[in-house]
């Protein structure tokens, strides 16, 4: 087999369906996020960023930075190898304390990233009890699918955010076989929010576990920033609640939070935990500083990220662009075409100095490439006109479809 040349074709293939991907090299400026620097060849722009999932800017935060800092000085660079060996740090022990105080659970236990966390997870859980049977939202993550296909237990996909499917395949199971209602709390592409009291009265009534994916929400909601969940007063009706470091916390790692013996029982037969060396301490003290600092001082700061949200929204409806229905602080503007998606950001980079990544197959289904907007509280009235001026002209260029 000439393997060189079967690499080639699929990439050549890749590339003439619109779904190759290119990374934009970026460089971050700490304290000056959304502007950012990007590297091409032997040249250096200035950009703004209006793709990062660093939703608070925490990534930024003087706090988290220190922490990060300090730890380094103080323990070094690595953790040591895997938490069984001897990778379990005082700063390990520590994170996991706060995300079980964050979800008003007994325990957590840290992963590697939040695909991890649902992989090794799932297939941990579902693989080990016999006859258990997966019910997962059709709109799932890559890596949940990954985890319910990896643990080779009975699955059954119910259409997205439909309870009464969910409850017509809930009835067809037999009462005394396990079962576990994967779903997330808020699905990144559609920006969309799931019905987690009707869920979770579906899991009562039936006897099932509950699985949520909050990652999108873990610190942009409730309170405390516990997710979608707690702004519900459904966290405590959640089995696991699963959750990433990664995104509104600004550093990286993922997580879960559940009862103790759960998390025991996961600790102690999940591959994806046991042979996988552990968090730096540096990372998880950074994390835990973020953690602290969104649950105990962050409520304002979701107050300005929600009005800055709902400020570009309006501003893009009134410039008759199609952006799609979102409950949330996801931001998705409808192209349909993976080309001339690929197009638009390419425009917004070299024209206008703004990054957005573009939205293509498989990551949302052939037809519906879009783009994806996060704005942040950090963004400012200024780089919300600049983004929906530089939208409009490319719309009108490239006769694009405009908002019915």
């Amino acid at each position: 087999m000439d393997y060189e040349g079967f690499f080639a074709k699929a990439i050549d293939k890749l590339k003439a369906e619109g779904n190759y991907r290119i990374f934009a090299e970026i460089e971050r400026h700490a304290g000056y996020f959304p502007n950012a620097s990007r590297h091409t060849e032997n040249k250096k722009d200035e950009i703004t960023v209006w793709c990062s999932n660093d939703y608070l800017g925490m990534g930024q935060n003087p706090q988290v930075l220190k922490a990060m800092k300090d730890t380094i000085d103080l323990v070094g660079a690595g953790s040591g190898g895997t938490r069984n060996i001897s990778g379990t740090t005082h700063q390990h022990v520590i994170l996991e304390q706060e995300l079980a105080e964050l979800h008003q659970k007994e325990n957590a236990l840290l992963f590697t990233s939040g695909y991890v966390a649902n992989d090794a997870t799932l297939s941990t859980l579902a693989g080990n009890m016999p006859g258990c049977v997966i019910l997962s939202d059709e709109f799932n993550h890559a890596s949940m699918i990954a985890g319910v296909r990896h643990s080779g237990a009975e699955k059954r996909i119910f259409k997205h955010n439909d309870v009464a499917d969910l409850e017509t395949l809930l009835a067809d199971i037999e009462p005394s076989r396990p079962k576990i209602i994967v779903f997330e709390s808020l699905y990144s592409m559609d920006g969309d929010i799931a019905p987690i009291r009707k869920i979770c009265d579906l899991a009562d009534e039936y006897h099932a576990m509950t699985y949520i994916d909050e990652v999108h929400a873990v610190g942009m909601y409730g309170p405390r920033g516990g997710g979608v969940a707690e702004r519900d007063g459904q966290m405590d009706r959640i089995t696991v609640i699963q959750g990433t470091l990664a995104k509104a916390f600004g550093v990286v790692g993922g997580y879960i939070a559940a009862s103790q013996k759960l998390v025991d029982f996961v600790r102690s037969k999940a591959n994806g935990f046991i042979f996988t060396t552990s968090l730096p301490p540096a990372v998880a003290a950074a994390a835990t500083a973020s953690v602290r600092h969104v649950r105990d001082q962050g409520q304002e700061r979701r107050e300005q990220h929600q009005e800055r949200t709902k400020t570009l929204k309006e501003l893009l409806t009134d410039a008759g662009l199609p952006i799609m229905p979102s409950d949330s602080h996801i931001v998705p503007i409808m192209v349909g075409d993976p080309i001339l998606c690929k197009q638009v950001t390419d425009d917004l980079m070299s024209r206008y100095g703004i990054y957005v990544q573009p939205i293509n197959h498989p990551t949302v289904p052939k037809g519906t490439e879009r783009l994806r907007l996060t704005p942040s509280p950090i963004h400012s009235d200024e780089d919300m006109a600049e983004l929906v001026k530089a939208l409009t002209e490319i719309w009108s260029r490239l006769a694009l479809k405009w908002a019915a």
